[in-house]
């Protein structure tokens, strides 16, 4: 692998502290729900719902397929693990480690409002403008980013390079 180093594991963690008290402030005494949305999003998803200053927030899983093995979005989404909780009158946070053309994200927020949701907000580990093809609000960025297709702290390339503490830029496989 060939890559360049974008954000060290101690900028993300220091960024994540400061998204925590972020989050935190925005929720305060409201019913919360903070969904990860699997796979890339579980380290990003770990650290920030123990950032956050809550012990009542509830926490549950969604997985989307979208992209297969490959590096460009299919544009066709699928929820392939759902929800267990039921987010009707709740407040909803979505975890999400990168937003990049926005089809998966979309589909997830129409679904969740579809279920009641009082309101869904997105906290994105990396919101990345370069393919973005939907629009799709991203209240928490860690990070932005116009160009470039990232792997580490979750991120992946055809399940590769997850376990990575930092997040670079893949050049070459």
């Amino acid at each position: 692998m060939t890559a360049k180093l974008l954000f060290s594991a101690e900028d993300i963690a220091a960024r994540v502290a400061e998204m925590g008290e972020e989050i935190s402030a925005a929720y305060a005494g409201e019913p919360l729900v903070a969904v990860c949305v699997l796979k890339g999003a579980v380290h990003f998803f770990s650290d920030l719902t123990r950032a956050i200053s809550r012990e009542d927030m509830e926490l549950d899983f969604v997985r989307l397929a979208s992209y297969g093995l490959g590096t460009v979005s299919s544009r066709e989404v699928k929820l392939t693990k759902d929800l267990e909780c039921d987010v009707r009158g709740k407040h909803v946070l979505v975890v999400e480690d990168v937003v990049d053309s926005g089809h998966s994200l979309r589909f997830l927020l129409d679904v969740l409002t579809g279920r009641g949701a009082r309101s869904v907000r997105v906290a994105a580990l990396v919101n990345k403008t370069e393919r973005r093809e939907v629009e799709v609000p991203v209240a928490f960025a860690g990070f932005s980013l116009d160009s470039g297709f990232i792997v580490g702290y979750g991120l992946d390339h055809a399940e590769r390079y997850r376990s990575l503490p930092s997040i670079y830029e893949l050049l070459s496989v």
